[in-house]
């Protein structure tokens, strides 16, 4: 007879654990998922704690630290961990919480629902039992469970409001998905640690992500190193193309002789940015500029964020911008 697995659930709100309220969905505590977590006790042994109780839009780096903490500090005696949170920032949480947990030795899996749990028809306890499943997998790293797919936390991109399928796993294959034979996973995509688990969480709050539009002015650069930002995740064009070369060349360039970390990305949400294709981007490369490959944007400002943090200097955040940690590039053969 198998051994029930320990799974240690903490929760943060979102909708998952929303009810109608005088103004609209409100977040509460675990006590409004009891029913569905009743049904998943057959399988699992289950604990229950309470970290926050937030619609996810109002959840910060300081909450992304509470959470980090909560994991490292609570998963002994547990074989994982499933964190339930609102989907319009998990993308950016999970991929926040795969670089403070370095070699994470246990299943930390996020998931929520678009629908409340108490609604009939609702997502979550499908998103539930797939994140449930992954924590018991024991295969260690930072995960999300979605629409019965799981992904790496640092690769997932909320890319519908509504629909039922709400993140997907960009630039990167899915970590398992959920058919007529269980949770298949993908033991290509498993982050294998390296090392002791380790806590990391502090983070530099001065970085600023730039989406790029067409005549946009490159007096911006000078503003943000005025206003103190010590990095910029810049989005732009195609493969890294910058409309503000000619007239912003000078602006870069300050930023990054003052000790500023500019990351460029591509507005093209399933490619890489790769600075050594075309003029504009040669460039930007002479200057310092780091290529931010085929990152998400959640994971490129998370990644430097947590860089800075770590109190590392611009040629050393560079050489990180080349290494994946979590899984959040691929390599190059």
């Amino acid at each position: 007879m198998n051994t029930k697995k320990k799974i240690l659930l903490l929760t943060t709100g979102g909708t998952i654990a929303s009810l109608a309220g005088a103004d609209g969905l409100e977040p509460h505590r675990s006590s409004v998922m009891e029913r569905e977590l009743n049904q998943l006790r057959t399988y699992y042994h289950i604990t229950v704690r309470d970290v926050m109780c937030l619609d996810s839009s109002n959840i910060c780096p300081k909450e992304w630290k509470r959470i980090a903490e909560a994991v490292f500090e609570q998963r002994h005696g547990f074989d994982g961990i499933v964190v339930s949170h609102g989907t319009d920032t998990m993308a950016y949480t999970a991929s926040a919480i795969s670089f403070m947990l370095q070699n994470i030795d246990l299943p930390v899996v996020f998931t929520g629902s678009q629908l409340p749990l108490a609604d009939m028809l609702s997502d979550g306890p499908d998103n539930l039992r797939t994140a449930f499943a992954m924590a018991a997998s024991g295969k260690p790293g930072v995960f999300l469970a979605f629409d019965r797919k799981v992904m790496l936390g640092c690769r997932a991109v909320k890319v519908r409001a509504s629909g039922f399928s709400a993140f997907e796993s960009v630039n990167a294959r899915y970590v398992g998905r959920v058919s007529n034979r269980g949770l298949v996973l993908d033991e290509r995509v498993l982050p294998r640690p390296a090392g002791e688990a380790r806590l990391q969480t502090q983070l530099c709050e001065n970085v600023f992500l730039l989406k790029l539009t067409p005549g946009l002015n490159p007096a911006i650069f000078d503003v943000l190193a005025a206003m103190g930002y010590k990095g910029i995740v810049i989005e732009a064009f195609g493969l890294g193309g910058i409309n503000v070369l000619h007239q912003g060349l000078s602006s870069i360039h300050r930023a990054v002789e003052n000790g500023i970390s500019v990351v460029v990305t591509t507005q093209c949400l399933y490619d890489s940015s790769d600075l050594r294709v075309y003029q504009v981007g040669g460039k930007l490369l002479q200057l310092g500029v780091i290529q931010g490959r085929d990152m998400t944007s959640e994971a490129a400002m998370t990644k430097l964020m947590w860089a800075l943090g770590q109190g590392m200097a611009p040629e050393e955040i560079c050489a990180l911008f080349g290494r994946s940690l979590a899984g959040e590039i691929t390599p190059e053969i």
